[in-house]
């Protein structure tokens, strides 16, 4: 009898939410001049996303100046009362108490410090002193799925409760005049955000999601189409326009052949959990894999609602979808970042893996 992990619990915690046109209007249009202008308007009208959280706003204070010390210290300050809202909530959610915990991995690419969140959210939360730490860094935008693939082994090798949390602060790396104008830059700035998510995984069925398998390709020649950057003014992204291109080469491959080995086909998943990188990310995904408007709704909405988060966004795609009145019963997770590297995870509920 095979044994699976089982998520069990969910949570979210979001920083103030922006408007999207407001932060063009009250910011943005005026770090750009002539047709850089027009250029940087087209591309935030064309992100996608129309609303976005952020911890820092630059409609109320510019960081873009600030050395990178000052933004480290900034992290702390905002992602320890974020990221211990989200995995509260988690816990809650799966019926648990912080000390039933066995393991706590954290993923997060924006801000860094030792002690770092695993140590301090460990004890605000009063998770136990045998509890064991993992801390994720520099993954980016897929970094939940291995995230969830290491908890999920955690569970099923020690029969033990596992906790994951994603916690990131995109709005810290505002980027000084001198480099903004720059291409890659304001595709950036339009579409990233900030947000926390957190998964409780269990041992054993407890009617949640089981998970099945975690998969990944990377295409190491093309590790310079995505890149992020420390910088004395904070972390930079480089983001090649020809990511999409590199997806469209390789996501039905791992889809096709991670689903074969559970006897599976594209038409036997009725849920779909695309990282929302942008609007061609997930008109690539749809073209390559023949999927309906429909099966990307979930992230589209996303991606209005919230923006690019990096690592917590196929999170925030996956609660939609386990909120749904019908949630489906069985669910491919996709995210895209740095190497580049896809990730997909099968999850399906106690009702097909029986």
């Amino acid at each position: 009898m095979e044994h699976y992990a089982t998520i069990a619990g969910l949570g979210i915690a979001l920083p103030p939410s922006v408007d999207q046109r407001e932060i063009w209007d009250g910011y943005f249009q005026h770090q750009y001049s002539g047709p850089r202008r027009a250029l940087a308007k087209r591309i935030f009208e064309n992100s996608g996303v129309r609303t976005r959280q952020a911890a820092v706003s630059p409609l109320l204070e510019d960081v873009a100046n600030w050395s990178t010390e000052q933004r480290m210290r900034r992290y702390q300050a905002e992602a320890i009362p974020l990221g211990k809202e989200a995995a509260a909530r988690a816990i809650a959610d799966a019926g648990l108490t912080a000390d039933e915990i066995g393991l706590f991995a954290v993923c997060s690419c924006t801000g860094y410090a030792t002690p770092g969140l695993d140590i301090l959210l460990a004890r605000d939360l009063g998770m136990a002193p045998d509890l064991q730490r993992l801390f994720v860094g520099h993954m980016g935008c897929y970094a939940a799925l291995p995230g969830l693939g290491t908890a999920a082994d955690f569970v099923v090798a020690r029969g033990r409760p596992a906790l994951l949390l994603c916690a990131e602060l995109t709005s810290l790396h505002l980027q000084p005049p001198a480099v903004r104008a720059d291409v890659q830059q304001i595709v950036s700035h339009a579409l990233f955000s900030d947000a926390a998510a957190a998964v409780v995984l269990k041992p054993g069925d407890g009617g949640g999601y089981a998970v099945r398998e975690v998969a990944a390709v990377t295409d190491s020649t093309t590790a310079d189409h995505m890149t992020w950057e420390v910088t004395d003014r904070g972390f930079r992204m480089g983001l090649s326009p020809r990511v999409p291109d590199v997806l469209a080469v390789h996501v039905r491959g791992l889809v096709v052949d991670l689903l074969a080995r559970h006897g599976l086909t594209i038409g036997d998943v009725d849920g779909w959990a695309v990282h929302p990188g942008g609007p061609k990310i997930l008109d690539v995904v749809g073209e390559q894999l023949g999927l309906d408007e429909a099966a990307l709704a979930p992230s589209r909405a996303v991606l209005t609602a919230y923006g690019n988060c990096s690592s917590p966004t196929v999170l925030l795609v996956l609660d939609a979808l386990r909120r749904r009145a019908a949630p489906p019963r069985r669910v491919l997770m996709l995210a895209f970042g740095p190497g580049l590297t896809l990730y997909g995870t099968l999850l399906e509920t106690s009702t097909v893996t029986a």
